[in-house]
């Protein structure tokens, strides 16, 4: 995983993708108003290797990720350096030396590895003439180079996704594919700063990944191995790991 530096937080006042917004309504007679972003539909693919027996995922960095890890090491710093000084108080008041000079506690940048996510392929809904198939067999091209005809795509179902702020809908596909559908080894689009490491798990460890806390990954991830287990495991009579 490239390395991560330089990091600054800045407004964001334009953006092609997110747009904050604040709506007033009553609701039962009561005023209300809620904050909220509106972004794009998506689409996301659980791709099955058949020829392998492994499930096909990405891996990359989410800078949102990353800066709630950096936002938790901040406040365990802070903390920490509070209880040095009501510490270093204790001991003046015992009569012992205290610091001639104040710390300031500082927020060190968490390694890269912090915002590192494992997901489904997906993408953005932002191609008002290809249907959601077209565009979820592109971001299975782009991503992990497998090169599929976009009706084997199954839908799986649709659903919201983070209902509190942004509440856009997402559309779940499964696709199997073979090594005879590989034509690149994927990674994304570089034009769009994409940086995509393809990852493979394998079907017997399936269920075991999709609930160890340690490794984080989406929500949708989880569902989908969820989804495969209970519809299609049988038909590979082979374990998930449940």
């Amino acid at each position: 995983m490239e390395e991560i530096n330089n990091v600054e937080v800045v407004p964001c006042t334009e953006s092609e993708y997110l747009k904050p917004f604040r709506v007033l309504y009553n609701q039962n007679g009561t005023k209300k108003s809620w904050d909220f972003m509106q972004s794009h539909d998506s689409v996301s693919v659980l791709l099955f290797n058949t020829t392998s027996h492994c499930f096909v995922l990405v891996k990359q960095f989410r800078p949102a990720v990353y800066m709630c890890e950096w936002e938790k090491a901040k406040t365990k710093t802070s903390q920490g350096a509070e209880k040095a000084e009501e510490g270093d108080a204790s001991e003046s008041q015992e009569g012992q030396s205290a610091p001639a000079e104040e710390s300031s506690p500082s927020s060190p940048w968490p390694p890269a590895s912090a915002g590192v996510t494992y997901e489904l392929c997906a993408g953005l809904v932002d191609k008002p003439d290809l249907s959601l198939e077209e565009i979820a067999r592109q971001e299975v091209l782009e991503e992990c180079g497998y090169d599929i005809p976009a009706s084997k795509l199954k839908r799986i179902t649709s659903f919201r996704s983070s209902v509190g702020v942004i509440g856009s809908k997402q559309t779940m596909f499964y696709a199997e594919v073979s090594d005879d559908n590989c034509v690149s080894a994927g990674g994304g689009d570089p034009r769009e700063g994409e940086l995509i490491e393809v990852v493979k798990v394998p079907l017997h460890e399936a269920m075991t990944f999709a609930y160890d806390e340690r490794i984080p990954k989406s929500l949708g991830l989880i569902f989908s191995f969820i989804w495969f287990h209970n519809n299609m495991s049988p038909k590979y009579k082979i374990s998930t790991n449940v």
